[in-house]
Formats: C-alpha cells, sequence, structure tokens
C-alpha cells in the first residue's frame, strides 16, 4: 500500500473539490489547502510535498522557495500551469520547480508518480569522498574516461551519487571551462521535454513570447548531463538519437540547424536492455549513448566510504557545532547497515542525528533509519524495536518532527532499544556489549530491566 504523503496546496485561481482530493487520495497525496503564504510558511516543516498554481509569471514559486530557504526546508515544489502556456511551464522549470503539470490534470499515473518521488530532496555535500578501493577504482577510470570525447553512460542505483560522477566527468575533462547543465528526463511531461531539450523560437506556439534556448544549446563548449535517461519518451528517443548523430538540433518553430558542441553524459537506474526488449528504449539510442559505460556500486559495496560520508555530512549540514564525533556504537550500527537507499539515504540519516543530538557527538540513541530499509535491509539489521517494543509510539523517520519534544524523546528512546538489541546480538556477552554500547554494564541492565516492563525479552534480544 502506497504511504500518504503530506502536501501543501495553494491554488489563487480555484478551490480544490472533493473529487480532486479523492484522486489526490488515491494517488498517496492528502491535501493540505492553504490560502496565504503565511498559512503556507506555518506548515512548511510539517509536510513533504508543495503545489502550487502558476497563473501568469513564476513570482508565487520564487515566493514559496523564498520561504523554504529562510526556514531552511528543502521541499520539492509541484507547479500546475494552465494547459498550453509552455513558457509559463518551462519557466517554472528553470526557476526551480521540482515537476510542472497541467492544471486539470488529475490522473493517478501522474500523481502517484510525484507521490512516490515526494520526500524532501536533501541537499548533497559537493565534497567528494572516494575512500574505499571500489571508489577509487572508479574514480581513476572515470578521470581516464573524462580525458577522452566519448559519450558516456553511467548506472547504478537511486542516490550512488551519478551526478557526483558526472560532474567529475566534467571537471575532469579538456571542457570544464564550459558550463555543466543537467537535465532530468523524468521530471517533466512529455511536451516540455522537448522544448526543455531543443528550444524554440519566438511564436512557434501559443505563449512562445520570446526565444528559448534548450539544454544542448546552454550547455555549448560544455557537458550535458541526461539523468533518468531511461524515462525519456519512445518519440523523443528518436530525435535525441538523430541528434547525437547529425550533432546538430533544431529549436521549435525553427527553419535553420543549429550545430550543437556538446559532451552527452547520460544516466540511468533502470535496466535499459531490458527497456529494450519492452520496445521502451530504442536499441540504437542504447549503444549511441554507452560509448563508455561506469558502473556506480552502491553504498554497501563500498563500506570504506561509510565513515567518512558520514562525517562530511555532518559537517556540511552541522556547522556551528565542530568538531562532530561518532561514537563507536553509532558507528557499529551504521557500518552495518545495509544501506539501499545508498548515499541519500546515509544523509537524511545523518540529518536526523543532528535533530536529536544536543550535543557535537553523534550516538546510537540518535541514528534512525528509513522504514524501507528496516524491512529490506540484511537479515544481520538491527530490528525495528519500534514495533518489538509495543507501547513505544511508532516514528515515521522520513517525516519532520512536527510534534514537538514529545516525538523527540520517542524517537530517541526506540534508536537506543535498537542499539541495544543490536550490541547484545553481536557480542558474546553483556559485559561486552556494554562496553559496545559506552555504558557501564549495570546501566545496561537497568535499560533491559525496561525492555522487559514493555514485554521484550532478553531471549529475543540476544537471538541471531
Amino acid at each position: 500500500m502506497t504511504a500518504v504523503r503530506d502536501v501543501l496546496w495553494l491554488d489563487p485561481v480555484e478551490k480544490i473539490d472533493a473529487s480532486a482530493r479523492a484522486q489526490m487520495r488515491v494517488a498517496g497525496l492528502n491535501v493540505v489547502v492553504v490560502n496565504t503564504l503565511e498559512e503556507l510558511n506555518t506548515m512548511l516543516g510539517r509536510v513533504d510535498l508543495v503545489v502550487v498554481r502558476l497563473v501568469d509569471d513564476t513570482s508565487l514559486l520564487a515566493e514559496v522557495r523564498g520561504l523554504a530557504g529562510e526556514s531552511m526546508v528543502d521541499l520539492p515544489v509541484v507547479c500546475r500551469v494552465g494547459r498550453g502556456n509552455l513558457e509559463l511551464a518551462v519557466a517554472a522549470m528553470r526557476d526551480g520547480a521540482k515537476h510542472v503539470v497541467a492544471a486539470d490534470d488529475w490522473s493517478a499515473a501522474v500523481w502517484e508518480k510525484l507521490a512516490s518521488k515526494a520526500a524532501p530532496s536533501k541537499p548533497e555535500p559537493q565534497t567528494y569522498v572516494f575512500a574505499d578501493p571500489a571508489s577509487q577504482k572508479l574514480l581513476i577510470l572515470a578521470q581516464r574516461v573524462a580525458q577522452a570525447e566519448v559519450t558516456t553512460l553511467l548506472t547504478g542505483p537511486t542516490g550512488a551519487g551519478k551526478e557526483v560522477i558526472a560532474r567529475i566527468l566534467h571537471e575532469a575533462s579538456p571542457r570544464r571551462a564550459g558550463p555543466f547543465v543537467g537535465l532530468n528526463c523524468a521530471a517533466m511531461p512529455e511536451s516540455m521535454i522537448e522544448d526543455m531539450l531543443f528550444g524554440h523560437e519566438k511564436g512557434a506556439f501559443t505563449g512562445a513570447l520570446k526565444d528559448y534556448s534548450g539544454v544542448f544549446e546552454q550547455a555549448k563548449g560544455g557537458t550535458l548531463f541526461l539523468d533518468e535517461i531511461g524515462e525519456m519518451p519512445i518519440r523523443l528517443q528518436a530525435k535525441l538519437l538523430r541528434v547525437l548523430q547529425e550533432r546538430q538540433i533544431t529549436r521549435l518553430g525553427a527553419q535553420a540547424p543549429l550545430n550543437v558542441d556538446v559532451r552527452l553524459v547520460a544516466a540511468t537506474n533502470c535496466d535499459l536492455k531490458a527497456a529494450i526488449e519492452s520496445r521502451d528504449f530504442r536499441e540504437d539510442l542504447y549503444f549511441r549513448i554507452s560509448t563508455f559505460r561506469l558502473r556506480l556500486p552502491c553504498l554497501a559495496e563500498r563500506p570504506l566510504d561509510i565513515m567518512p560520508l558520514a562525517h562530511l555530512m555532518l559537517d556540511t549540514h552541522g556547522a556551528g557545532r565542530r568538531p562532530w564525533q561518532i561514537a563507536p556504537d553509532a558507528e557499529a550500527l551504521l557500518l552495518a547497515h545495509a544501506w539501499p537507499g545508498n548515499v541519500r539515504e546515509l544523509s537524511n540519516v545523518m540529518q536526523r542525528a543532528l535533530v536529536l543530538s544536543n550535543t557535537s557527538l553523534i550516538t546510537a540513541t540518535h541514528l534512525i533509519f528509513d522504514e524501507f530499509s528496516v524491512s529490506e535491509g540484511r537479515a544481520a539489521e538491527p530490528v525495528n524495536v519500534a514495533v518489538a517494543v509495543t507501547s513505544a509510539p511508532a516514528v515515521n523517520a522520513g517525516a519532520p518532527f512536527a510534534g514537538g519534544r514529545a516525538d523527540l524523546d520517542s524517537a530517541v528512546r526506540v534508536s537506543e532499544h535498537r542499539a541495544i538489541v543490536s550490541a547484545l546480538r553481536a557480542s558474546p556477552s553483556r559485559n561486552e556489549a556494554a562496553r559496545v554500547l559506552g555504558i557501564s554494564p549495570r546501566t545496561l541492565r537497568y535499560k533491559l530491566a525496561q525492555l522487559k516492563g514493555h514485554g521484550f525479552t532478553l531471549a529475543m534480544a540476544e537471538a541471531g
């Protein structure tokens, strides 16, 4: 069942009716209507997504993003734009909208896709970490590939850092002085992607009030990064193939072609060979974009990167309380975790730890892993004690702690219990478990007594 996400809904044109609300609910979105920017500002820290209706320009989008920035909240913003107003839709994407949808589009498929991507995006650290031998091997190979003028395909799971490698390919190349331009092929409807790729001439369609340069022109002399290329509509794949073959583009509404001078780097987290078999991806385009392939290993395959990344994220997101330290019990949990969400999940975990810690020391009690990680991770991973300890309130690790101090206390208690269970399972004795946790055996006995009071037995904790 799809998890329901709260979404702020700001529409200065018309109210959302009951039917539309129901459609949103089916798609996994619980609509919270706000009528003013003041109301929206008070709710920013409690939702997963913001949807705004644009009418004439992108000023409302700019105000919403400005308020989010002042509140230090990084939320995706979806803009609803009148059907046919392509100029405004393009401007919204250029000005920071995560997605743009037609104002009258209530299709479940569209909004379900938005709901699945509604988790707030976290700014990733800009410093690169290549401590593990697997990462160092990838870096050396990427630097060699960067020197060659070849189209490169990056493959690997979501959150593994494909954009980081794409930027390295640019910065280590002879094109480093040129621009690096990125486009997410899954972030906009088909009608917009062509315009974003190739641009348009003034008057090419209703609302085209001025010339617009697509990303191929914007990246002139530099690198164009097409993320999630496997999501590109099949019709546009043929046009992209022709551009790569002829090194020319034609703007919408233009008669004469323009020469293209870019180095293309594409990325995908899906199986393109399976997509070719299902006729969702062109085989000739696949061979064109995969002159050289680089596979990014998941974070679990490069464990020596975990702790340097964790420290980097603490320094990046927790400025003002330095130097940060990670206690041995927390380090043990971080290294034992399966990290199905890769670097992005690690970033989430460390930012939650910053919220929970009142000092510059991160302990196991401050670590809250994503819910899907607990159920889908390795068998040796710490159990979710929020389930085992029935009296402890469940904590939604992926949502902001809007309920105040009580929710923080609950989160700390649940994480503490999880750390104890993990240490008991991994240690030959209770004294050794206490040493790993950084507490005395007496304190461990006291905390075990608390667990027992919640119906959690020592046999359950020590069971391997």
